[in-house]
């Protein structure tokens, strides 16, 4: 897949023509995302021309107003990993500044969509807005595509129990540890990057070694402990986990906030590699025990719970049943 950075200013970078695209953020990809990129690369395929996205770095809300920008979902690293396994040729990242936000619609449209990179076909949902003043939209591109000879089309929204998909109510559905519900939007489950660093090893002594991690992420789930699977990209593997997010209250009083996980059947040296750690199902909330060993007991319940949902979501899987993450 080519990735082109700084895309609208870098006007020197080859980039290929003729393909079929879309714009829009984003962020986290989820399943409302996909069918948009799906859609793009379908027909990119069927005409055996580039599947073209064109996104931005940072958020728009980031430069515009900043009070109000999201807390991302997914790492630039992680979109452009799930935009490559979309089957996406070419990604656009436009940084996005005061000068790009000033921009009218209908420039950006004639110099870049049409003029640069004489896209085909554009695709995106019924609701997009883009360019100055947010005053581009499927109409906009449907007006100027029967001037510059490109079809403009939208896409249906997808809904989830009732309500449409969006990044927004995933954020909502995480911050209340509702990690299942997250995947069932996102098509798989939400996934923090980071580096393992030294803890003060209070999980070995309790008989429980963890491995602490320093998250890329700010966008964590509830606090609380968590059935997760932990990929080394250094192995590469993927091993079943407890993770714990929160303060340790049993142990410290006023600690700050720590994403530790518990890998089950593993013993390795892995301190400073890179780890991503995918959220399963929340086994139950952080709260304070009487004793450091009745902690420990409550971590064997959580490691027996662990396994037997990973059991059976591997027997499920043998069987040829989706489980939905």
């Amino acid at each position: 897949m080519l990735v082109v950075r700084d895309a609208y200013a870098n006007q020197s970078a080859d980039v290929p023509q003729g393909g079929i695209g879309t714009i829009g953020n984003f962020d986290g990809l989820h399943l409302g995302q996909r069918a948009i990129v799906d859609r793009v690369v379908a027909r990119a395929r069927a005409l055996g021309v580039p599947a073209v996205v064109i996104t931005f770095d940072p958020h728009p809300l980031t430069v515009l107003r900043p009070e109000q920008a999201p807390i991302p979902l997914t790492t630039p690293e992680q979109k452009e990993k799930l935009l490559e396994e979309a089957g996406v040729d070419v990604v656009l990242i436009l940084r996005f500044t005061p000068e790009l936000a000033r921009v009218p619609a209908g420039q950006f449209v004639r110099e870049l969509l049409r003029g640069r990179l004489e896209l085909q076909e554009i695709y995106v949902g019924r609701t997009f807005a883009f360019g100055h003043r947010r005053e581009g939209s499927l109409e906009l591109l449907q007006e100027l595509g029967g001037e510059l000879g490109f079809q403009a089309f939208g896409v249906e929204e997808v809904f989830w129990s009732g309500d449409r998909i969006s990044s927004t109510r995933i954020r909502r559905t995480l911050s209340e540890g509702k990690v299942e519900e997250a995947a069932a939007m996102l098509g798989r489950p939400y996934s923090i990057a980071g580096t393992i660093v030294r803890g003060d090893r209070m999980g070995h002594r309790l008989g429980w070694p963890t491995i602490n991690l320093a998250p890329e992420h700010k966008l964590m789930p509830l606090n609380g402990v968590y059935a997760t699977r932990v990929y080394f990209a250094s192995f590469p593997a993927t091993f079943d986990a407890v993770t714990n997010i929160g303060t340790r209250p049993t142990v410290y009083e006023n600690y700050q906030r720590v994403v530790e996980s518990h890998i089950l059947d593993f013993k390795a040296d892995v301190y400073g590699k890179r780890v991503e750690v995918s959220f399963y199902k929340r086994l139950r909330e952080e709260r304070i025990f009487p004793s450091v060993m009745d902690l420990s007991a409550q971590i064997a319940r959580d490691v027996e719970a662990a396994r037997e949902m990973f059991a059976r979501r591997r027997s499920l899987e043998q069987e040829g049943v989706r489980t939905g993450l």
